[in-house]
């Protein structure tokens, strides 16, 4: 009888698999090998074998070894091998040029080389240029060269400018030209011209050319007249020309009318004529036929 060929490979299959050696699994790791590995109090060297002291002891060289690359105070140095010590000393210098380049208090002049000792004085000047130009206060005049002294000088002259063009108490007027005198007067104008216009406490009248007093006195009447009609408290009424002063009255009667048909404090009944006193009853009479409605509607 034939055996069937699925049957033939599962039995070869099964014949590999018992003539190979079956792999061992590999011993759990103890807690002490791992506290010790990773430098912990819990470590327990009396616990370990002479391969797990081994692993130790290479896991606490290359913990020192980092700790002294990055320049922590945890470095032990007599610890590192020559060439370990030669990238700690590399990583040191970088670390120290990085602070005198970006001007930290915590830089080591003296441990530069000729070549960076070069470069980070080109970096404190350039950077002491720039508080210049930017007329910072902690700028050095004294380490300027000719040339960002011209440049410095300007940038002020402008500065000043800008301060004087915008009114601010730190201006300087004797350091400007005369067409730069000219240009901070007018904006000077301009400005008062403004406040004037806003009704500022600050306007100053006596300044005003003629044509801007008119547009002045302009804008005044016309912010007034709005104010009179629509009540606001700001009005000044005794400003007002005959024209205005009538359509303010005939503003304020309307508004007293509405005010008395909705029975507002504002009402003032003696000021309604006839007709105005009628059609404040109605709305009176047509309020109170609404609520009535309504509560007849609202009753189960």
């Amino acid at each position: 009888m034939e055996i069937p060929a699925t049957i033939t490979l599962a039995l070869l299959a099964l014949a590999v698999a018992v003539g190979q050696p079956q792999r061992k699994s590999a011993p759990p790791v103890s807690p002490h090998l791992i506290n010790c590995l990773k430098g912990l109090p819990g470590c327990d060297m009396s616990s370990l074998s002479p391969d797990e002291i081994k692993q130790v002891s290479e896991a606490s060289k290359k913990r020192n070894l980092e700790r002294c690359l990055e320049g922590s105070t945890l470095c032990d140095p007599t610890r590192l091998s020559s060439g370990d010590a030669t990238a700690v000393e590399t990583a040191r210098y970088r670390r120290n040029l990085d602070r005198c380049l970006n001007s930290s208090a915590t830089c080591n002049p003296l441990m530069l080389n000729k070549k960076d000792a070069a470069s980070v004085q080109a970096a404190a000047a350039r950077r002491n240029f720039e508080k210049c130009l930017s007329g910072s206060p902690t700028c050095d005049p004294t380490k300027l060269t000719t040339g960002q002294k011209e440049a410095v000088q300007v940038a002020s002259a402008r500065h000043n400018l800008d301060r004087c063009l915008s009114g601010s108490s730190t201006c300087d007027p004797v350091r400007l030209t005369p067409t730069e005198a000219a240009s901070v007067q007018a904006a000077s104008l301009s400005r008062n011209r403004d406040r004037c216009l806003d009704n500022s406490s600050t306007c100053d009248p006596l300044v005003l050319t003629e044509s801007e007093a008119k547009a002045v006195r302009v804008e005044l009447e016309r912010r007034n007249r709005s104010s009179c009609l629509n009540g606001l408290p700001t009005c000044e009424p005794l400003e007002l020309n005959d024209v205005d002063l009538n359509a303010a009255r005939s503003a304020f009667r309307l508004r007293n009318v509405e005010a008395c048909k909705r029975g507002l404090p504002a009402c003032d009944p003696s000021l309604l004529t006839g007709p105005e006193m009628a059609s404040v009853i109605a709305a009176f009479q047509l309020r109170r036929s609404r609520l009535e409605r309504n509560r007849q509607i609202a009753k189960p």
